[in-house]
């Protein structure tokens, strides 16, 4: 399915955002989660089904300064 993760259109086959995230390798509670605009909540990233051209956001803390 094509989906857009962070604005970049990718061919990924995963069936629900936690899928998504496990083959994205992104892994943590600290996660922020998006789907087609809707902020997602860790408990509900099980639950919520991804469908052909939705689009992802997934933003992450990064170290540095």
């Amino acid at each position: 399915m094509k989906l857009i993760i962070n604005g970049e259109q990718q061919e990924i086959e995963a069936g629900t955002l936690s899928a998504l995230l496990t083959a994205l390798d992104y892994e943590g509670d600290w996660l922020a989660t998006a789907v087609n605009g809707d902020l997602v909540p860790r408990t509900e990233r099980e639950q919520v089904t991804l469908a052909d051209g939705d689009r992802i956001e997934i933003l992450a803390p990064k170290q540095g300064g």
